[in-house]
């Protein structure tokens, strides 16, 4: 079932936004640099935004909830950072092939499963040739019932998903996490896209 994601912004209903950003984002900066354009889809107040900006890449967050953007851009900018209230699965053409990166943490396990398609297709037409792709996956989520969101992605799905597209660079369990979210239920994928789309 779909939620009203403004809604949660507009009653502070949302128990995801933790007050920083992804941990397991923060140790892959300590393996690699994110550099050049990176768009970050459902970035909610921004802290992924603020980390990535403040380490010299210029970054767009976008939301489909416009009290998520609107609290975001109330925090001073740490460098070249901007937020956009927009669906990111009905990606506006003025950011077709426009970034060198597309992050994902907490949109793609926000969305109906029979959006992932459309999800993978937004990723690839935001991305540039040869472009990088950087997801923390929710493979296991805790107390999960299956009616979420968040929903949880398998191997096979992400395989599946974004194997004919792109080519993964990197998987890897992240040691570093929030509290609430138990070692090994998350993997962080790096990948290329290969001129599949």
């Amino acid at each position: 079932m779909s939620r009203d994601w403004n809604a949660a912004y507009l009653n502070d209903e949302t128990p995801w936004d933790k007050g920083m950003p992804s941990p397991p984002l923060m140790e892959f900066l300590k393996r690699r640099q994110i550099a050049g354009t990176v768009l970050i889809p459902g970035c909610g107040l921004g802290h992924d935004v603020r980390l990535l900006a403040g380490q010299g890449a210029k970054v767009l967050g976008m939301d489909i909830a416009p009290a998520a953007v609107e609290r975001a851009r109330r925090v001073p900018p740490v460098a070249d950072e901007r937020f956009e209230a927009a669906d990111f699965l009905t990606l506006p053409d003025e950011y077709v092939g426009r970034f060198d990166w597309v992050i994902e943490h907490t949109c793609l396990c926000a969305l109906d499963l029979s959006q992932r398609t459309e999800y993978v297709e937004s990723v690839c037409r935001a991305l540039k040739p040869g472009g990088y792709y950087l997801a923390v996956f929710y493979r296991m989520i805790p107390h999960d019932d299956g009616n979420g969101p968040p929903f949880p992605i398998s191997e096979a799905s992400i395989d599946a998903l974004f194997g004919g597209v792109f080519d993964i660079l990197e998987r890897f369990v992240p040691s570093e996490s929030y509290s609430s979210r138990p070692y090994g239920c998350e993997e962080v994928c790096y990948m290329q896209l290969n001129g599949g789309c």
